[in-house]
């Protein structure tokens, strides 16, 4: 019996079940207010409160990690999440198009203008629940505030959490971070004979770990210490104090058992929830009666969720209905760690973070490298007919650091996997993650370009070598969007998908000889070395552990490295450019060398120098004559050579906008923008 076969027999009774199985009770607005921004009509914002119950015996929610050690006494589970709507305030010149969309770590967001410029209608609600900085629960929702969700707890459940420190230096107290906010669980105890901490010298992308010592229980405290309160501080479970102070050239890690944890898998039901209710025909709805089409949308981390709610069947309603119509997960390439005890969901897949784990591509592939079974994210709304159609794009900086290929390849690599009919995959090559500023100036040196390397994302990591990287995503999404709109609600198929596949060759192993790097000034000659790239971790979390859904109990904090898969990325061309990509004009008439990756620097924060800077960026600007370089030992073709002059440089960007038009990933008006841009810039002025 294969996957999607497994899953319909499992799910058969969903449409025997007549009670409701989740829903909104009843919603809190908070505020209501005008939408300054520009518009085509008159818009407003609300923000409110979804208050909701789940019936943990219905299949839909019992897929839920520890959702029955939530139940209320009448065996209900409920929730509190926050919302926010942007809509006209006359919906009857609605479009009728619904943007669901996934806040980042809480964040507040807008509708961008060209889909108010359509009359769309952008919902914003709530899915992390635990309930650390910036998703802490607040007593009310605000147009200006942070998303939270409020759920229960695991009551009486204990278990080993692991915490992590690191590039910090010091006699102050430091937080267990992760991400940008707290790690979200506290210490049972106090004591700290019953937790571990250790110090780490060095670790490298395949995990191995080096001068590793044990800090003694008497040299630390959990506690908050400074200058005026040195060790042992003042007792806090959310601070560790170090007897000797905090080595910047050292990680810090600490095993320490913690209770009751959030059941932080009701956020997908809470967000399905949310979104069939703002769809719906209550009287209480201030969207009632206007909402045809549905567009579930997610950024990064959002976008991370979206594939990990459709996988474990949520985009199906109470009623057997399909919740939306489109899914489009940007720059996320895996399945959020989130329906598991003790997840800490704000994790972005450095060392010991889990979202890795079974299936990150779309249809039905074994996995033999890692023993699972065949599967596929889109096995349950397979079986119960509530696929959505999928749109997802990325960058460079997700192959490089955000482990995507596996997603094309699978754990083999061995052949690229097929895509159903109703996704569709666009990468827009050598771009950061989200893309960079744009324009032009920003590539040459002198003018916009920074001369500070950008911070490296994550947990304090560390800052790049290289300047960011300006390719765009503005102008590739933007047409994105066009297309989505219409293949929703006009039934018009986007253009055909477009990245780097092994039978085009245009995709390799991930190092310099496979993908063709050049040799450039300002990186050691070795670059992309083969343990460069953040590979995929086959982790042992314990037994209790369903790596296929990325569920259950994980009992071994950190887990172990059971091996290391192969990673792949794109070729290159001679300037060291990616190929595969949709068009797009700064790379069809390039400035320079636009790079995925970026590498750590040394100073103060030294621990992942010379690794790669998580998932930002960098770019190598081209020389402005021959002779420079050539003084730089430079093999590619200076801005003179390639363009002769400012005038041929605004001919190659005339052409490769006329290009990206013809092929449907650039608009008009974006073309005539950026051809005035060009013209403007100062490109061998």
């Amino acid at each position: 019996m294969n996957a999607t076969s497994r899953i319909a027999a499992a799910i058969a009774s969903l449409t025997l079940c007549a009670a409701a199985e989740a829903r909104v009770t009843r919603i809190v607005i908070d505020e209501t207010t005008p939408f300054t921004g520009p518009s085509a009509m008159p818009y407003e914002q609300i923000a409110g409160r979804a208050f909701g119950e789940l019936d943990p015996k219905l299949p839909g929610n019992a897929i839920i990690q520890d959702i029955e050690l939530a139940k209320d006494a009448d065996g209900l589970v409920r929730y509190v999440a926050t919302f926010h709507i942007v809509k006209p305030v006359d919906m009857k010149r609605a479009s009728g198009l619904l943007w669901h969309e996934v806040p980042n770590r809480g964040r507040l967001l807008g509708l961008p203008p060209q889909e108010r410029a359509f009359g769309d209608v952008t919902l914003v609600s709530a899915w992390q629940g635990d309930n650390a900085g910036w998703t802490a629960v607040r007593p009310t929702a605000s147009v200006a505030g942070m998303h939270w969700l409020e759920l229960p707890v695991a009551k009486g459940v204990t278990g080993e959490v692991f915490g992590r420190i690191v590039n910090r230096s010091g006699r102050n107290s430091q937080p267990l971070i992760v991400q940008n906010n707290p790690v979200p669980y506290k210490p049972v105890s106090l004591d700290t004979t019953k937790a571990k901490l250790v110090s780490r010298g060095g670790e490298n992308m395949r995990g191995e770990v080096t001068d590793e010592r044990v800090v003694a229980a008497g040299d630390w405290a959990w506690a908050k210490c400074d200058d005026k309160t040195p060790f042992p501080g003042t007792p806090d479970p959310t601070l560790i104090c170090l007897k000797d102070g905090f080595d910047p050239a050292r990680l810090y890690q600490v095993v320490f058992t913690a209770a009751d944890p959030y059941v932080l898998g009701i956020g997908f039901a809470a967000w399905r929830d949310v979104g069939e209710f703002f769809k719906g025909n209550s009287n209480d709805n201030p969207l009632s009666g206007a909402i045809k089409y549905s567009i579930a949308r997610g950024i990064s981390q959002s976008g991370n969720y979206l594939r990990g709610w459709l996988h474990l069947g949520f985009n199906r309603g109470e009623a057997g209905n399909r919740v939306h119509d489109g899914l489009w997960p940007i720059i996320a390439g895996r399945r959020i760690a989130l329906n598991f005890r003790w997840a800490q969901p704000d994790g972005v897949l450095e060392l010991y973070q889990a979202g890795s784990e079974g299936p990150q591509w779309w249809l039905p592939h074994p996995d033999p490298v890692r023993g699972l079974p065949s599967a596929g994210i889109l096995d349950r709304c397979e079986a119960t007919k509530t696929c959505p159609k999928i749109i997802e794009h990325f960058g460079s900086a997700e192959v490089w650091a955000l482990k995507l290929t596996p997603e094309w390849v699978g754990t083999d690599g061995k052949s690229d996997l097929p895509l159903p009919d109703s996704v569709r995959r666009y990468y827009i090559a050598s771009s950061n993650h989200g893309g960079g500023a744009g324009g032009f100036d920003t590539s040459i040196p002198g003018a916009a370009l920074p001369k500070a390397g950008p911070n490296c994302p994550g947990n304090n990591f560390g800052v790049g070598v290289l300047p960011a990287n300006p390719v765009p995503h503005t102008q590739t999404v933007n047409a994105i969007r066009v297309h989505f709109r219409d293949w929703v609600m006009k039934n018009v198929a986007p253009p055909p998908s477009r990245y780097p596949m092994l039978s085009k060759g245009t995709l390799a192993e991930a190092h310099k000889a496979a993908i063709g790097f050049p040799t450039l000034p300002g990186l050691r000659a070795t670059l992309p070395e083969p343990d460069f790239i953040m590979p995929v971790h086959d982790y042992d979390w314990g037994p209790q552990f369903n790596a296929l859904d990325g569920s259950g109990v994980p009992s071994k904090a950190p887990p172990g490295i059971k091996q290391v898969l192969k990673m792949f990325a794109p070729k290159v061309d001679a300037d060291g450019n990616e190929l595969g990509g949709v068009p797009v004009v700064l790379l069809d008439a390039p400035l320079g060398t636009y790079l995925g990756w970026n590498v750590t620097a040394a100073g103060a924060m030294p621990f992942h120098k010379d690794q790669i800077c998580n998932y930002v960026g960098g770019m190598l600007p081209f020389a402005r004559t021959a002779a420079e370089r050539k003084a730089a030992g430079d093999p590619r073709p200076s801005l003179e050579e390639r363009y002769g002059s400012h005038e041929g440089y605004v001919a190659a960007v005339r052409k490769a906008a006329a290009r990206a038009v013809e092929e449907k990933f650039l608009l008009p008006a974006d073309a005539d923008a950026l051809i005035a841009a060009a013209q403007a810039s100062a490109v061998l002025k």
